[in-house]
């Protein structure tokens, strides 16, 4: 979803990450247009113009995929999107040796290791927030 779009991941800070993930998809919705985007992937079109004007609603990585999936140049497969976003994740942990516990000290206990575990295997939503602050650890770890 998210694989090389962009630079010193571990670098920055996680608000400027979302803010980054966030540009991405007020790209997309400014391109193929709110009404459009609402239709095709079931979010609110005032959470969509939220987006667009600046707001940081709170979307998931579902939402992020699904918002993705209606760009032409981008795989129209949310699943494959959603899981290629995971797969970072967890790419990332084994590369850097990274358990949920070390993950979870690592960024001040705003995840308890059995989230974040439920989160990045994907059997609890994950908002983009949550996936900002996660992957900008295990990168700052790698």
């Amino acid at each position: 979803m998210l694989r090389d779009e962009f630079e010193a991941v571990g670098d920055r800070d996680p608000e400027d990450l979302l803010a980054a993930y966030e540009a991405v998809l007020t790209d997309v919705i400014e391109r193929q247009g709110i009404e459009t985007v609402a239709a095709e992937t079931g979010i609110d079109a005032t959470t969509l113009s939220g987006l667009v004007e600046g707001d940081s609603p709170d979307l998931t990585l579902e939402d992020g995929a699904a918002i993705l999936a209606t760009d032409p140049d981008r795989p129209d497969d949310r699943d494959f999107l959603v899981a290629d976003a995971r797969d970072i994740l967890l790419m990332g942990m084994s590369s850097a040796v990274l358990d949920v516990e070390a993950i979870q000290s690592g960024i001040g206990s705003q995840l308890e290791a059995k989230e974040i575990q439920q989160k990045v295997e994907g059997r609890h939503p994950m908002t983009l927030a949550e996936y900002a602050l996660l992957h900008r650890f295990i990168e700052s770890r790698r």
